[in-house]
Parts: C-alpha cells; structure tokens; sequence
C-alpha cells in the first residue's frame, strides 16, 4: 500500500532542517501585532500559521505586543487583538508578552553597543538623515557625528534618556555601512528621543527604541526560534541578524518571510477604515461588511471557516490575490452540516387559506437539517393566516414559474398543497393577501401519492411569527469601478447595507442569542448580530448567500 506523501511548506521544510541539523531542539513562534489597529483577514493568516507550526512542532507559541510607538497605540487595541486571537483558537497559555516589558533590556543593549564602537548619537535632523542616506544606486555619506567618542556617546546618550533634549533633536544610530546596497544598513536609527505617555510604561521612558531594533531583541529574549513575517520585511532580515549576531545571542532567532493574504476588492487599510468610522459610513471596527476579525465574527464567520480559507491560500513567497468568494466558499462549507434551518420571510404577503378552520393551530414536523439528520427536528405552528414571500406570488406569471399564481397549486414546505383561488391589493395596487383552499389529504409525512406539484414555497404563521430585523450586506467596495478613485479616496457601493425591518421568523428562533446561526430556507446563512439584537428585536446579518460563484 503506498503511502501518501505530504508536501510540506517551504517554511516547514525549513524547521525540519533546522530540527534535523540541531539548529534548535525545539519551535517557539509568536504573533507580534503593533497594537494600533484592528486586526484583518491578512493577520488572521499570520495567527494561524505562526500557531499552527508552534503545534505541528510540539513547540509554544507565544502572543507578543509591539507596543513600540505610544503616538497610534490603544488599550482599546491591545483588547480587541486578543479577542480576535482567543477567538481563532491559537492559545498561548499564559505567555502574554509586551514589547514595552523590555525597555529596560533594549536600552542595556543600546548601551552595549556604544560601547562596541557599533552605534552612535545623532545631531543631524530626520531630513538630513534622509538626504544623507543616499539612494538605490548611490552610496550614502557618512553622518559628521558618526566618529564621537564612545564617552562622548554614553553621555548624551544618557542624557538624552534624561530628558535633556528636545523630541527629534538627537537619535541614536547604528554604526553599519554606509554604503551598503541595502539601505536598511545605511546607520539605521535605533533610537529616538519621544516624550509620549505609554499605554503601559506611562511617563518612565522619553526614548523609545525603532521596531528594527526592538523586534530581534525581544524574539531573542522570549527564545523564538523562527521569526515569522511578511514579504516587506525581507530586505530588513540582515539588519535583523546584525542586531541579535551584535548582542550574541545564543541560539538567535531565524527571521522566514512568507506572502500577505490579499483579499481583492475589501478595505484592510487602517487609515480608510478610520475614515469610514468617523463619517459613520459604517458603525465600528466591526461592523459586518469590513474584514476586520471582530466584524467577520460579528457577522458570523466561525474560526474553522477561517481556518479552512488559510489553508485553501497556502503558504508561498509570491504575492497573489485571492476572491473574496473563496472566503464565502469556506463559511458554507462550515455551515451546511452544522446548522439548524429555519423558515424567514424577508419581504411578507399574507396567505390566508379559506377553508382552513379559524382559530385553529396544528403542530407539523419539520427536519432541521436534510444532510445531517443528528441535528433532529422541531414542532412548526400551521394556521389558517401565514405569511409568504413576496416574490412567490405573481398575478401574471411568466413561463416557468411554478410559484402562486391564480389557479396553480404549490406545497407548503413541511405542510400541504394549496392552490391560489384570488388575491387582494391596496389603493396603489400592491398585493397584499393571497387567498388559497388546501387539501387536507396532502398533508407531509402522510404518505400521499396523488397529483404533482412543482412548485414548493416557505413560510411562516402569521399568529405564532416572530417579528425581526433582517440585514443584507453586499461588497461596501463597488466592484465594478474597483476599490479607489483617481484621487484616492474609497469607491463605495451606495447598495452595500440593506435593512429589511418588518421580516418574520418561525418561533423556534425566539430564544436565539448573539452569535446563534442557521441556514434561512432558500434566503442563506444568517446570524444574530451580537450589538443590536435584543430579546425583544431580534436582528440578523446575512453571512452569505445560499449560491457560490466559486468554484475549488
């Protein structure tokens, strides 16, 4: 029997090298997010790979906050990225770190290297590093402070970490090459005088060390052992390993970069999302139409839909985009198994059925998912008032519809055979009732063999209905004229949010609660919105239609 090979990943194909070659004796990852922002779609791959190699490998996996730059940083952020991350099941125990945890260390190590001759402190203006840095085909010049003593150098490095000099006055500097082909190397700045209050220092520090600085010492600090990133870290990778081979770190951490998720036509950017909260173009971080995590959740996406759709994208070093429909694949593959089905009606007309006796409610058996019969059924009140959609009635029909129409006969789902016998409209001619007779022997379950029906509508009772809130959610981007105007601002579907406010649900869904999904007969997969459903007004988000234009 042959067996079946795996192919591994190159970033898998990696780690077994360095376990083979005992490079490392074991796998430590982390997800390090600068805690600005919340988190998308894109990080969700990063949490799931990073995790998902910690485990693979026997390894840890920890959860770290860059917290680096106090200007764009929240508590409120720190909060909703270890949500999102709890809520995608990559568990780091209890290794919750912070950046800000080793300012002390960073700055001993800054102090290390002055007096290694390998940094410096810096007089000359953001500008003028830039002008001096030189371009990708000129070599840079050297900084006329780059030659200070290193006594000169630990003392106004201590006195900028005193306070004594104004913000951007004065930076500290790694000594490298100037003329290095990668700019990165070109005495990059390591530290910088910013007198901010931090989210979690507070006011103990008025010099903060640069993210290049920072991140190898605290992967080395914390034992990380592959240092997983994204593409536009690539040509930061030899100042990387500049930082830890300079500090001598033992068994220093290897930086792998790997291709960002991009999703086509959905805003991920921070600065537009920000724009679209504060003009109130959408009600927060997570309001369904986004790719935020906490607004994918809100919408009811499950973390194994996610999951699914990371794993269908893979893991390369080539960037390539990838259709949201492949993301809406992935949550009804999820469902279709898992959830209950439910009868809505999004847009009602009444049914009255004439000779159906008045006041009386008979209780009908109805499955609560065909394809998987462990989910059981429930009890369904029939009546002699229901409500259908409108659109499975028509007063002139065109061919092919086999719906309600005058003299044509339907089944209710679950119920009986009705035929329309008339209907009435309002002064400005909409349709309003359907009048239809019922046979009583087509009862379903009953065994009945006589005429055929083509046609099958839902619906619900009028009486025992539960009165709801329905949202409809399309691409807030209009896909047609794509994601930016020529002036840069959003291209925005005027259509992408519909609300549907007298819709009525069966009374199964009574005791529903946030988060709580089902399959809407013939309408998609819906989910209780967990910010504004109350026990008193139920509302739902549709998560995704009930047809895939994607195809695996």
């Amino acid at each position: 029997m042959e067996e079946t090979v795996v192919s591994k990943n190159f970033i898998e194909q990696i780690i077994e090298k360095d376990l083979a070659e005992g490079v490392y004796d074991h796998v430590m990852t982390r997800f390090p997010p600068e805690p600005n922002g919340y988190l998308h779609i894109g990080h969700a791959k990063s949490i799931l790979l990073n995790y998902g190699l910690a485990k693979q490998y026997g390894g840890k996996f920890n959860l770290r906050f860059d917290d680096t730059n106090p200007t764009k940083e929240k508590t409120e952020f720190v909060e909703s990225i270890k949500a999102d991350v709890e809520w995608l099941g990559a568990d780091f125990e209890d290794r919750l770190f912070y950046a800000s945890d080793y300012f002390d260390k960073m700055h001993e190590a800054a102090i290390e290297l002055i007096k290694k001759g390998k940094a410096f402190v810096c007089d000359l203006s953001a500008d003028e590093i830039r002008e001096y840095r030189g371009t990708l085909t000129e070599p840079g010049k050297n900084s006329p402070y780059r030659d200070r003593s290193i006594e000169e150098n630990l003392k106004l490095f201590q006195e900028m970490t005193d306070g004594k000099y104004e913000d951007g006055s004065k930076v500290l500097r790694a000594k490298i090459d100037m003329s290095s082909p990668n700019i990165n190397m070109r005495d990059p700045v390591i530290y910088r005088v910013a007198r901010m209050t931090h989210h979690n220092t507070g006011d103990k520090w008025c010099v903060y060390p640069m993210y290049d600085f920072a991140h190898p010492i605290e992967d080395a600090i914390e034992g990380i052992t592959h240092s997983i990133c994204t593409l536009e870290f690539e040509d930061h990778r030899p100042l990387y390993d500049w930082v830890v081979k300079e500090l001598g770190y033992e068994q220093p951490p290897k930086q792998i970069e790997f291709a960002k998720l991009y999703l086509t036509n959905v805003i991920t950017g921070k600065r537009y999302i920000k724009k679209l909260v504060e003009d109130g173009i959408v009600d927060g971080w997570d309001d369904p139409r986004l790719v935020s995590i906490s607004a994918l959740r809100r919408r009811g996406f499950t973390p194994e839909s996610i999951k699914k759709f990371v794993e269908l994208c893979g893991v390369s070093k080539a960037n390539s985009s990838v259709d949201y429909a492949m993301l809406e694949y992935c949550i009804r593959e999820d469902l279709k198994l898992k959830r209950p089905r439910a009868m809505a009606i999004l847009d009602p007309i009444k049914l009255i059925i004439d000779n159906y006796p008045e006041g009386e409610v008979e209780y009908l058996d109805a499955d609560n998912n065909l394809e998987n019969p462990e989910l059981g059924s429930r009890k369904l009140p029939f009546s002699r008032e229901l409500y259908i959609e409108r659109d499975d009635f028509m007063e002139e029909p065109p061919k092919k519809y086999f719906r309600l129409f005058p003299g044509n006969e339907v089944r209710l789902m679950n119920a009986y055979f009705v035929k329309c016998e008339s209907f009435v409209k309002d002064e400005n001619g909409n349709v309003v009732e359907v009048h239809c007779t019922y046979d009583p022997e087509t009862k379903s379950g009953s065994g009945f063999e006589g005429r055929k029906v083509k046609g099958t509508i839902h619906w619900v009772s009028a009486k025992e209905a539960i009165k709801a809130e329905v949202r409809l959610y399309e691409n807030i981007v209009d896909e047609e004229k794509g994601k930016l105007n020529e002036d840069g601002t959003l291209n925005l579907n005027p259509n992408s949010l519909t609300v549907l406010k007298d819709c009525y649900v069966e009374p199964s869904l009574a005791s529903a609660k946030a988060y709580d999904s089902f399959q809407f007969v013939r309408q998609g997969f819906f989910c209780v919105d967990c910010k504004d459903s109350t026990e008193d007004n139920l509302v739902f988000n549709r998560i995704v239609s009930l047809k895939s234009s994607f195809k695996l």
